[in-house]
């Protein structure tokens, strides 16, 4: 019996497996996207150097690359 267990353990942990492409494994570049502006927007000169860094830190870290 305790074969029987170990073997049916054995085989779930192989099934259930991880996965490596889909949804829910890009990891934070899923869950985030550039920020943009219009021309109405009145930005502080903090507000900007926020967006900028994020957006920054995006093309380094997710291959973010500009609108055209």
């Amino acid at each position: 019996m305790a074969l029987r267990t170990i073997c049916a353990g054995i085989l779930l942990v192989l099934l259930s497996g991880c996965a490596t492409s889909g949804a829910g494994t890009e990891g934070g570049c899923a869950a985030f996207r550039p920020i943009y502006t219009s021309r109405a927007d009145m930005l502080t000169d903090g507000t900007a150097e926020q967006l900028l860094a994020h957006n920054l830190t995006g093309v380094q870290l997710c291959g973010w690359t500009p609108a055209r």
